[in-house]
């Protein structure tokens, strides 16, 4: 599907509304069944778009995606909408009115961002993603403040914005692309068109260097519902500050700068920092407010003897401390009747799945546990414990 133009058309509509909730199994016979009636290339395409939808609900919710229209590196690419609405609400509160989405793709910031009252401009240079971010800036009822201009974003003029937001490119044909500098368009460019905005925020892969972070940017890590999404650059906010944002929430995080943590024995609780506190390298800042160490000095892993509330960390009771030895953690899982059996791992070469099979080759009983393969003072362990009861409290914000 290289035109969206025949989708919008009314037999393009209806046929989408006709396909819609098409399950894999059934799309052979309803394939067959409208073609009938409808052009074979038509009904393939409306039957590749509801595929494309159900695919995209995960990010848009189910209401937004039956609307929208995708293409297949969109739905990969977008921006989660929770991530999207968070990242438009911090704009907002620093009185942006008007940003320039550079690579705005099929619009899903643009989108979060017309939602907050932010007018924007919507670039990409690709035909096709330029139409679909179009068509779904009219299905959302959001064309109004949203203006969608196919263009190379290197040549946009930004200075009417009080804002500039930019996606680049990070997968290739080879897959995710690393360096920055290999993006499209590359981030030394990007930082470019930030700094000479009153404000701008450039989304980034989370695996960015820290090192690679300009000096003029605030680094933000965000992960939505345990999983770490992306770190964004702010410009015009805090120079060199450093924040780790958990969704839903938002719980924030922010760096002061600690040294590591001292190491000490493995207490009666392990906490497993979530993993934008560990991309942002802020497990000291949680751990302090643990009062807790690490159980090694290369692993991010954090112990305890007292149970805390906290929302930036699992907290896991620990029963036993073993070397890691197969037959022996086979042996006790035996003994406790384990049927379900979590296997989590930090410094350790082995396979999770691997472990699972020959600990507990027919799961049964009633009881489960988790096993954490990991290093304590350099030596491999197996940390063997369950999640902690602990009521959720409030965090720093």
């Amino acid at each position: 599907m290289n035109d969206l133009a025949p989708l919008l058309a009314p037999e393009g509509r209806a046929l989408l509304d006709e396909v819609r909730g098409t399950a894999p199994a059934d799309e052979l016979a309803v394939a067959t069944r409208l073609r009938r009636e409808h052009p074979a290339e038509l009904v393939s395409a409306a039957l590749g778009q509801a595929r494309l939808r159900q695919r995209a609900a995960a990010k848009f919710g189910a209401e937004d995606a039956e609307r929208m229209f995708f293409t297949p590196n969109g739905v990969e690419q977008s921006t989660r909408a929770s991530v999207a609405a968070y990242r438009a609400e911090r704009l907002r509160a620093l009185g942006v009115t008007s940003v320039a989405d550079l690579c705005c793709g099929i619009g899903g910031d643009a989108i979060a961002l017309a939602r907050a009252g932010i007018r924007v401009l919507a670039v990409d240079r690709d035909p096709l993603t330029a139409a679909a971010a179009r068509a779904n800036a009219d299905a959302l009822g959001l064309d109004d403040l949203i203006d969608v201009r196919e263009a190379d974003v290197t040549a946009i003029d930004t200075a009417a914005y009080d804002a500039v937001f930019v996606d680049p490119a990070r997968r290739g044909g080879r897959g995710r692309i690393f360096d920055p500098e290999a993006y499209s368009p590359p981030l030394s460019w990007a930082v470019g068109a930030a700094l000479k905005a009153p404000h701008a925020a450039l989304k980034v892969a989370p695996g960015i260097p820290h090192e690679a972070v300009p000096a003029e940017a605030e680094a933000e890590w965000i992960s939505d519902g345990g999983d770490v999404k992306e770190a964004v650059l702010w410009f015009g906010t805090a120079p060199g500050a450093v924040r780790a944002t958990l969704l839903p929430g938002p719980r924030t995080l922010l760096g002061r700068g600690l040294h590591d943590p001292e190491v000490r024995s493995v207490g009666r609780y392990l906490y497993e920092p979530d993993g934008a506190v560990i991309r942002a390298h802020l497990v000291a800042e949680a751990a302090e407010e643990l009062d807790g160490g690490l159980i090694d000095p290369t692993i991010a892993y954090v112990t305890a003897d007292t149970l805390r509330a906290t929302p930036y960390a699992t907290a896991y009771e620990i029963t036993d401390r073993l070397p890691f030895n197969v037959k022996k953690l086979k042996a006790l899982l035996r003994e406790r009747e384990v049927g379900i059996l979590t296997v989590k791992k930090r410094g350790s070469a082995v396979e999770p799945e691997e472990l699972r099979r020959k600990a507990l080759p027919k799961p049964q009983g009633p009881h489960s546990v988790t096993v954490f393969l990991t290093r304590v003072a350099g030596a491999p362990t197996m940390l063997i414990g369950a999640p902690a009861r602990a009521v959720t409290g409030a965090g720093a914000s």
